[in-house]
């Protein structure tokens, strides 16, 4: 009974709330009592339509993508969540854009999406964009969150890991601006903007103080990389000036990756630009068990895309039932609540969190022998036992 009820805490914590048109975007840390506040984003989740049943765009991706979202949404089934998806196929294949722009209608027309990692084909040529990059670029999904916490039954080397990750999403490396003039010498441009830097430490430091969170720190080369890097860290600092309850301090990208593996405690929410982003959140991940245990969302003023929090499609393992579906099944939840389905994003998680602590339902990826279905299959029958859902949750 104990266990029970330090497993339902556990959900809890993680399970965003939001009242009225408020949006709580990630956990506080599991067991861990934070100081309550509220963040009043400006994504607010579509209404429910037809009887009170939300449409969300699907979009399968590549390699492990799309058998992982068939498990959720045998389970969405299963535990009769009002929640109908429009399926959308991209081909990361093609040289057209045909395929992703269906797809960024179909976010715009439902306002949420979950989706699978899309594989970019490096094969091909330098204007062929990232579909990815497409995506939260076209719909300005300027923040990407990642909540980085250790979990219950699965052992790693550091232990009470709680980090909030927030990258800027949609400028940077990633801008796709590269050329090359002469041959054998490229230029490839990195865009910070002081609208999008401003807009992405305001985002941040809104999210620390809504959290309970006491510190933000700024992830940089602005040692070396004096005006664009200096750029951000100096709106970093701007924002900071208006936030004088949470500390602020700076920690320059290579520092940083190297105190992340040596003492990840210090840290308390992470604030960077893009490239650096994607590298922090692949460690951090690392961290706590791998690509396979951590949700990510994508954050817009108008629409929200989910996903797993490290964009690696698992093509090495697709269609042989191995892969960990807990990220995904988490990145499923944190779509609920973003819908205001909140009792049903916390029965899943409750199950998901308690069969964690069944290690041999382990699967390769953190030292067990179980497969994808059989995980999916003992999250469905730990929401039966519970019976019938209920307000309690």
């Amino acid at each position: 009974m104990a266990a029970s009820r330090a497993v339902l805490s556990f959900s809890k914590a993680l399970n965003p709330i939001r009242l009225g048109n408020t949006v709580k975007v990630s956990g506080t840390a599991p067991f861990n009592q934070r100081e309550k506040s509220t963040y009043t984003g400006k994504c607010i989740p579509p209404p429910a339509r037809y009887g009170g049943r939300h449409t969300v765009a699907l979009i399968p991706g590549d390699g492990i993508g799309p058998e992982l979202l068939n498990h959720v949404r045998e389970l969405f089934r299963f535990s009769c969540v009002p929640v109908d998806f429009e399926v959308v196929n991209v081909n990361s294949s093609l040289t057209n854009e045909d395929d992703i722009s269906n797809a960024i209608m179909a976010v715009r027309r439902n306002g949420v999406a979950l989706k699978g990692n899309i594989e970019t084909n490096h094969t091909l040529p330098p204007s062929h964009k990232s579909r990815n990059n497409l995506l939260r670029t076209s719909l300005d999904l300027y923040a990407n969150v990642m909540h980085c916490q250790s979990l219950p039954g699965v052992q790693t080397r550091h232990k009470n890991i709680d980090i909030i990750i927030i990258r800027e999403n949609t400028e940077g490396e990633y801008s796709s601006l590269e050329h090359e003039s002469v041959p054998g010498v490229v230029e490839s441009l990195k865009i910070i903007t002081r609208n999008n830097s401003l807009r992405i430490a305001e985002y941040a430091f809104k999210l620390a103080r809504e959290k309970g969170r006491r510190r933000v720190t700024a992830v940089h080369k602005a040692n070396i990389m004096k005006l664009g890097d200096g750029l951000f860290l100096q709106c970093c600092k701007e924002v900071a000036s208006g936030y004088p309850d949470i500390a602020f301090d700076s920690m320059i990208v290579d520092n940083t990756t190297m105190q992340l593996v040596s003492k990840p405690q210090q840290f308390d929410v992470m604030l960077m630009p893009n490239l650096y982003g994607n590298v922090v959140s692949n460690v951090c991940a690392g961290l706590v068990g791998g690509p396979g245990l951590v949700p990510g969302a994508n954050y817009g003023n108008d629409y929200a895309v989910f996903e797993t929090a490290t964009r690696n499609t698992g093509k090495s393992i697709a269609g042989r039932n191995i892969a960990n579906p807990t990220a995904m099944l988490l990145a499923s939840c944190l779509m609920l609540d973003h819908l205001k389905l909140h009792e049903y994003a916390s029965m899943i998680r409750t199950a998901i969190f308690t069969i964690m602590n069944e290690t041999q339902l382990h699967t390769a990826d953190i030292g067990g022998q179980g497969t994808t279905s059989e995980v999916v299959q003992s999250v469905m029958r730990n929401i039966k036992s519970r019976g019938p859902l209920t307000s309690e949750l």
